[in-house]
């Protein structure tokens, strides 16, 4: 499978203020780049990029290209449409990401609007931290008849050199009678990761989910001094394991059942 990774963003010039462009650039997963081009702010629209894309697709038949940009991705959109290629919205563009940083450092700045209250009609029942083992994870999860499942080869524990006996932290929702909704919802929002924040030093704090690209959602809240700790404690464990963590999503504690699964790591915007 060919997938490329692009972007298409206004560049204001540090010259003239005037001169307003626009960049595009793909790349493929190995970070190669493609193609690159520019454009006067007044072309910078979809017929634009088809014209770019055009021959390049014909010449190397992409199958996906991932965009993490939202102020482009519905040009891309169009653009999928009229050439017939998916487009993806993620985060998860390092390749992409790592070529902005090193040739427009400026470039690569997105604004999250503050983080959402989730939906009082999705709440679960009840919630704590959870570890696996990173040898067990995907053997655990990877073959089980779960309906809702994202665990990207890239985030495999075992493809990232972590060793076996190291934890991966995690959060495990009982979702009861509404657990397929939560689960639902959450496969519309894209998991990227969930953080730990704290509002007062050692004894209360949330847990912030990120998603989409641009998005944050107030995930959990608790004033527990003990609670604190263990989310503390959940952070430290995400160091030990590059970042990699989990949401599972359950209808109960039985542990006979569960409704979906994420592996996550967060993603610099």
């Amino acid at each position: 499978m060919i997938v490329w990774q692009a972007d298409f963003y206004k560049h204001l010039s540090q010259e003239n203020d005037n001169n307003t462009t626009w960049n595009l650039i793909i790349c493929d997963e190995q970070g190669v780049i493609i193609h690159q081009a520019s454009c006067q702010q007044s072309e910078a629209n979809s017929n634009w990029l088809v014209s770019q894309l055009a021959s390049l697709f014909q010449q190397y038949s992409p199958n996906i290209i991932k965009v993490f940009r939202p102020q482009c991705l519905s040009l891309f959109t169009l653009v999928g449409e009229t050439l017939g290629i998916k487009i993806k919205g993620t985060r998860r563009t390092p390749q992409i990401k790592q070529i902005l940083q090193q040739k427009y450092p400026n470039s690569r700045t997105l604004q999250q609007p503050p983080p959402q209250a989730i939906p009082e009609s999705l709440w679960g029942d009840k919630w704590h931290f959870a570890t696996f083992k990173a040898g067990d994870f995907m053997d655990y999860f990877s073959d089980r008849p779960i309906p809702i499942k994202d665990l990207p080869e890239g985030l495999n524990p075992i493809n990232l050199g972590i060793a076996s006996n190291i934890i991966i932290p995690g959060v495990v929702i009982y979702g009861g009678r509404k657990s397929m909704y939560l689960g639902r919802w959450l496969a519309d929002n894209q998991p990227v990761s969930l953080n730990y924040i704290p509002t007062e030093v050692g004894k209360s704090g949330g847990l912030i989910l990120e998603s989409g690209l641009v998005d944050r959602w107030v995930f959990l809240t608790f004033e527990d001094e003990v609670m604190a700790k263990s989310a503390q404690q959940y952070e430290q464990q995400k160091e030990s394991s590059q970042g990699i963590h989990f949401l599972l999503i359950q209808p109960d504690d039985s542990g006979i059942t569960q409704t979906g699964i994420w592996l996550l790591k967060k993603e610099v915007i």
